[in-house]
């Protein structure tokens, strides 16, 4: 165990067709057709000359002529919700803008219900009365989908937060949305059970706004996706009705998993009310490696032995530059455990027998070392030690804020073309940036490419867009791997996307939410091919 000692030693340095849904279309009245015309056509030129367009396709429409709030809606909302009807200001300030403080809405009203039939109550009231609303969760998206655009009445799940039954043989969690997913973690946790996902927000983001958004996370080369382990949903529709879906079997083959079509779909199509979600057992065993490397090829070729020599075991793969830890050294104070490298990796081991796993992970390291893939590192054990060294990699995000203005985005590569993103994107932008920094899950092919300037910089994001995507597009990447296209991305669709897809898109959004009242502006294209 010559080597893994040693490592252990080291200090921890719309074509819109109304007629597809016949239900509705004898109840829309003259101005709910306006309406589904404008949003078939989607021709925005924003009132305030900062809409989208072919210079900026990720700002913001105008609005759309929904109705406005009036004091005979505010007193049902009062009347059905007493005391969680919110329409101070104040109150209201941090549900207006988005965690990135770079998209703000400004609406007046901020409902918290704390029931499936409240939600449902309140979605049929404002579909009766032509009323545009927001769902949110935690508000930890980095894409402008979680807030209001302009004065849609936003929807918090954050008083739907009670876990409603956990089966310990089977490992099935059911929940409502409005659950934080530290929670969550720290209730399973207690039964020898964890949550099938982990994120760097899970103290603050909801299990609801997690699915919504088809989160992914550190976990995800383990586990899977959430359309996996999601087992059930219940949902609220546009007009109230409640879609009770939310089984916990892990076999159904009967008709059309509808749940999938919420699944990702960002609140546009309806709002998650409750999810039954499958979780694993808590590992007995939990390592995490963190090494150095001197090019990403060699990067490459370690997580090639990764996979090969820890198979069963290995639960997470991911990497940062020394850009991102000099950010995280100047602005967090956090510490290097090993020699300055040029790239860096975390590496988490999870199973059943820490001797077997020890083996495994020493016979690994060996190899890595040995053959010159890896330059040094460092293995904690340790509950507090494996945090401090998760911290590397999870507060990278954090260390961003502090750089400036950041443009963020998360693409989906082939593995091996992964880092050349970001080479080519510091060649092609020069000067122009402050930063140009990649970090991301290499074991699902996903960058997080953060691009950053002292301040907001039009000229920049036009150097950058649609650089990045036709970058991404040419080597059949997607514009978003895990965040969601929300307002910022939902112009970029087409390159990751044929036009057939989004039109078919387009026409399950007209029979879902024929007046377009969820989350308008967010995911789906202006112009609808």
């Amino acid at each position: 165990m010559g080597i893994f000692q040693r490592f252990a030693r080291l200090p921890l340095k719309s074509t819109y067709i109304w007629s597809l849904c016949p239900q509705y279309s004898t109840d829309l009245t003259a101005v709910d057709r306006a309406l589904i015309v404008q949003l078939i056509q989607h021709r925005y030129v924003h009132s305030r000359g900062l809409g989208a367009s072919p210079a900026n396709p990720g700002a913001a429409p105008p609005r759309l002529p929904f109705s406005r709030v009036t004091q005979e809606v505010l007193a049902f909302f009062r009347t059905l919700l007493p005391g969680r009807t919110i329409t101070d200001p104040d109150l209201l300030k941090s549900s207006n803008v988005d965690w990135l403080k770079t998209v703000e809405g400004n609406s007046e009203v901020l409902l918290r219900p704390k029931t499936t039939e409240e939600v449902s109550q309140i979605l049929r009231h404002c579909s009766e009365r032509n009323l545009a609303v927001c769902p949110q969760g935690g508000n930890t998206g980095l894409v402008g989908g979680s807030v209001p655009v302009f004065d849609e009445i936003i929807l918090s799940t954050s008083l739907m937060n009670q876990v409603i039954t956990f089966d310990n043989i089977s490992g099935i969690l059911t929940c409502q949305a409005g659950c934080v997913l530290e929670n969550l973690s720290n209730y399973l946790e207690e039964r020898d059970f964890i949550m099938p996902l982990d994120l760097g927000a899970k103290g603050s983001c909801h299990i609801g706004g997690n699915v919504s958004t088809n989160a992914g996370g550190l976990r995800l080369l383990r586990y899977g996706s959430l359309r996996g382990t999601v087992l059930g949903l219940e949902v609220v529709l546009a007009d109230g009705r409640i879609l009770k879906c939310l089984a916990t079997l892990r076999k159904d083959n009967t008709g059309y998993d509808l749940k999938q079509l919420f699944i990702g779909s960002e609140g546009t199509l309806g709002v998650i009310t409750a999810v039954s979600i499958l979780c694993p057992r808590k590992p007995k065993a939990v390592n995490v490696a963190f090494l150095g490397c001197s090019s990403f090829q060699q990067l490459l070729e370690t997580f090639q032995y990764c996979r090969g020599m820890l198979g069963e075991i290995l639960s997470a793969f991911e990497f940062l530059d020394a850009s991102c830890m000099s950010l995280l050294e100047k602005h967090l104070k956090l510490t290097n455990p090993i020699t300055e490298s040029p790239f860096y990796i975390v590496i988490e081991t999870a199973g059943s027998n820490a001797t077997h796993d020890e083996e495994k992970l020493h016979q690994f390291l060996e190899e890595v070392m040995t053959s010159s893939l890896v330059t040094d590192g460092t293995v904690a054990t340790e509950a507090t030690k494996i945090k401090a060294l998760w911290s590397l990699r999870e507060r990278v995000t954090e260390a961003l804020t502090h750089e400036g203005y950041t443009y963020k985005y998360d693409i989906s590569l082939p593995v091996e073309k992964i880092y050349d993103l970001v080479q080519d994107m510091r060649g092609h932008l020069g000067d122009m940036a402050k930063n140009v920094v990649g970090y991301g899950h290499v074991g699902d092919g996903n960058l997080h490419l953060n691009i950053t300037s002292p301040s907001k910089d039009p000229a920049l994001l036009a150097a950058i867009e649609p650089y990045v995507y036709e970058w991404t597009s040419e080597w059949k990447g997607s514009i978003s791997a895990e965040h969601g296209l929300g307002l910022k991305k939902r112009n970029y669709i087409y390159y990751s996307k044929p036009s057939e897809a989004v039109a078919l898109m387009g026409s399950i959004k007209a029979m879902l939410d024929p007046k377009g009242i969820l989350n308008p502006y967010k995911t789906l294209p202006d112009n609808i091919h």
